[in-house]
């Protein structure tokens, strides 16, 4: 953004500034044709150089109104900043001017002229105007100029800057060697030519139009603060996701690695230009699956009234829908048992993740589900839902499992090794004394993988007698009976029975009845 520059201190003004005091310390000595023709030289020049500052001010108000129109959430501080700036310039310029005028008038007449002093060498005057006790111009000027000072200095961050606006403006009394120092409107007003004292406030007015372009040029540069102040611009896909499953949405934020959030630029995807509403956000529904390339650009507007092509490239992936489904046991399902499974959706929630099942039940308990089957011989199928982001529900799998019947469990002796070990005795030799101690008859399906317990309703025990007679004992329930154990406590060492017709049900509620274990007293 270009700006008009202020020099306060260019030589022009240094030689102003000369020339004036070395035309007020001539004045001191005498008050020659010579000394006041030169104080008219000197107010032609200064008018010239007000003429020039209020013309650069101008262009630099003029670009200040340009940018708030273009742009007025932005600019909107710096602008009111500057339209306050004008103002006060303005009010105290004028106020000045009245002051030569009244001063001029008071030497002349009523049709006194500025431009054209009569009386130049009028010593009374600008005292009478500027010095009267009563309406006395001098301290309601060194006011004026003073909150005018404070205000401009406000708004200028560069020390420096500020330092050169303040001397400038300043109104502190000249110091004078053995005197009192006086107040700075006596120093500049006290006894001073009508054609002095108008130089004087001609040289303020010069002074208040170069602090006036200065905070101007300031302010305007204030505007771009933030703006593409960086070693690099870059336009940038933000995805959601690179990977979508059909059905869902591709979602991503094209951007500009530095942005300017009052300003937003226009972005084009794929030959189209993004609705302003959407601020950048890309959304396309994903109906195949593939690879999908993502091209485009952003313009974005500069200062200047140019525009800047920023091109991106990026690409997204479209697969199907996904889900895991899987019993923790084996991949069959048990007909009357609770199976339980883990469902699992990739990049899904598990409170967004729902199913349900064909032929049977499906209930979660937590992370784990659990699916009963009702008939064997009929496929259970699972089928998994999603909740995408945007609500929409989408089928994510569906898995078809057999289904059997629980295989038969086996009868077992439940008792405790010497070492206090449970153990299951499930045929062969065990010692008297473990056989005593077992409580009776168990039955569970115990391959390692599935653990079922079965409820035993009866079994038999078959002794033989020395004749080889076989003596069966019944038992209803799980429980040995009392002859039962008598005849256990009287088998001798490598004796033999058998445990048959074991009847037991398990959570399919199907009685079954159970194969025999042959049992040797150890």
């Amino acid at each position: 953004m270009a700006g008009v520059a202020n020099k306060p201190n260019s030589p022009r003004q240094k030689m102003i500034n000369l020339m004036y005091l070395v035309f007020i310390a001539m004045m001191a000595l005498s008050i020659s044709t010579e000394v006041l023709d030169g104080f008219v030289l000197v107010e032609d020049s200064m008018r010239t150089s007000i003429n020039n500052t209020s013309r650069r001010n101008d262009i630099v108000a003029g670009d200040m109104e340009s940018y708030y129109q273009s742009n007025p959430e932005k600019v909107k501080e710096w602008y009111e900043k500057s339209i306050q700036v004008r103002k006060e310039s303005n009010k105290l310029y004028d106020y000045i001017q009245t002051l030569k005028d009244r001063i001029v008038k008071h030497a002349d007449g009523k049709n006194g002229d500025v431009n054209n002093i009569r009386r130049q060498d009028n010593i009374e005057s600008s005292s009478y105007i500027m010095l009267s006790p009563i309406t006395g111009e001098g301290k309601k000027l060194r006011a004026a100029v003073d909150a005018y000072r404070v205000m401009m200095a406000d708004m200028i961050a560069d020390p420096e800057k500020t330092k050169v606006l303040e001397a400038n403006l300043s109104t502190v009394a000249p110091k004078r060697k053995g005197t009192t120092t006086p107040s700075w409107e006596v120093a500049m007003f006290e006894n001073m030519p009508v054609v002095a004292a108008v130089t004087i406030l001609t040289k303020l007015q010069n002074d208040i139009r170069s602090a006036e372009g200065e905070v101007l040029s300031n302010l305007l540069s204030s505007v771009d603060i933030g703006d593409y102040r960086v070693n690099q611009i870059r336009a940038q896909v933000i995805p959601e996701s690179q990977v979508v499953m059909r059905g869902g949405q591709y979602k991503a934020s094209i951007v500009l690695s530095a942005v300017d959030s009052t300003k937003r630029p226009a972005v084009y995807v794929n030959g189209n230009e993004l609705p302003y509403e959407n601020k950048g956000v890309y959304t396309v529904t994903a109906g195949s699956t593939g690879t999908f390339p993502l091209k485009g650009y952003i313009e974005m507007p500069n200062n200047d009234g140019t525009v800047a092509r920023h091109n991106f490239e990026s690409e997204y992936f479209v697969t199907e829908p996904t889900a895991t489904v899987a019993p923790i046991l084996m991949n069959v399902l048990y007909a009357g048992y609770t199976n339980p499974i883990r469902i699992a959706v990739p990049g899904i929630a598990s409170g967004n993740v729902s199913a349900t099942m064909s032929n049977g039940t499906l209930t979660r308990e937590g992370d784990v589900w659990y699916a009963r089957p009702a008939q064997v011989g009929t496929e259970a199928v699972i089928s998994v839902n999603a909740r995408m982001a945007d609500g929409r529900t989408v089928e994510m799998a569906k898995s078809s499992f057999r289904v059997r019947a629980l295989p038969d469990p086996l009868p077992y002796i439940e008792y405790k090794d010497a070492n206090g070990n449970v153990r299951r005795f499930k045929g062969g030799a065990i010692s008297k004394r473990d056989l005593v101690a077992a409580d009776g008859i168990l039955a569970a399906i115990d391959d390692d993988l599935l653990n079922v317990e079965y409820n035993v309703l009866r079994f038999e025990l078959t002794f033989f007698d020395s004749m080889g007679n076989a003596i069966p004992e019944v038992s209803q329930g799980t429980q040995f009976t009392a002859a039962q154990k008598a005849k256990i406590r009287a088998l001798a060492r490598g004796k033999r029975f058998y445990i048959s017709r074991v009847v037991a049900k398990g959570p399919d509620n199907i009685e079954r009845t159970l194969s025999t274990i042959e049992v040797i007293v150890n």
